[in-house]
């Protein structure tokens, strides 16, 4: 079972979501729980399958960046957009502050994914090892291993498909890569009703130094036991 609890906090990732819980609620789930790639990069050309040298060259090049932030812009499967920034520390440490009026942040600590409503003061917690996110956030990408469902090349994109049915059922995360520059571009999460979630990150910065409060969830008031659902 995965473990969710509300903390004074709900979900608002959708544009309207801010008026509305149950919307915003199921956006951000998206993009916890899944969402999906290729509709958000116009101008693509038809992808190919990609040698495995190659493709294993942007993961490691993607896996060698420890550290990175910068800005995002969100879609939801609404096509609500929302903004604001990132920051990313491997091995499994993430956090997404939401522009205002969101009062949205997530959290991901390396052992558990939050996401906080400031506003409403509720919080909703899973395991990371649950979520796609973890495979965005592992160490190492290994293209060999079984969890890789799909590698594709154009000339403009490299889209690697991960996921495990065993772990997430039909969720998948998909990366994608400039083939020039190696660098991160975009991931979409697909969730297990085909409802995608994408992320388009700009004005990235590599190596950076974090106070470990970046990545802290106050877990004090996460896990009120008043406050604790189980599915």
């Amino acid at each position: 079972m995965t473990e969710k609890t509300r903390f004074p906090a709900g979900h608002d990732m959708s544009a309207a979501g801010l008026t509305d819980a149950a919307t915003s609620r199921r956006a951000m789930l998206g993009l916890i729980l899944g969402a999906a790639a290729a509709g958000f990069m116009p101008g693509r050309a038809r992808a190919q399958g990609a040698s495995p040298e190659a493709a294993q060259k942007i993961a490691d090049h993607f896996s060698s960046v420890k550290s990175m932030m910068g800005e995002f812009m969100q879609f939801s499967p609404r096509g609500d957009q929302t903004s604001g920034k990132f920051f990313i520390q491997r091995p499994g440490k993430l956090r997404f502050n939401y522009d205002d009026p969101s009062p949205i942040r997530v959290i991901a600590d390396g052992a558990n994914v939050v996401i906080g409503n400031l506003k409403l003061k509720t919080w909703d917690i899973y395991p990371l090892s649950k979520t796609p996110l973890s495979l965005l956030l592992a160490d190492r990408i290994d293209l060999q291993h079984q969890m890789i469902r799909d590698v594709q090349q154009s000339s403009d994109l490299t889209t690697i498909v991960m996921g495990d049915k065993s772990i997430f059922g039909d969720q998948t995360i998909t990366l994608m890569f400039d083939p020039k520059t190696n660098d991160l571009r975009q991931w979409t999460i697909t969730d297990n009703q085909g409802k995608d979630t994408s992320v388009m990150i700009f004005n990235v910065k590599t190596g950076v130094h974090f106070d470990e409060k970046v990545f802290s969830i106050p877990y004090d008031d996460v896990r009120r036991p008043s406050t604790i659902r189980r599915n």
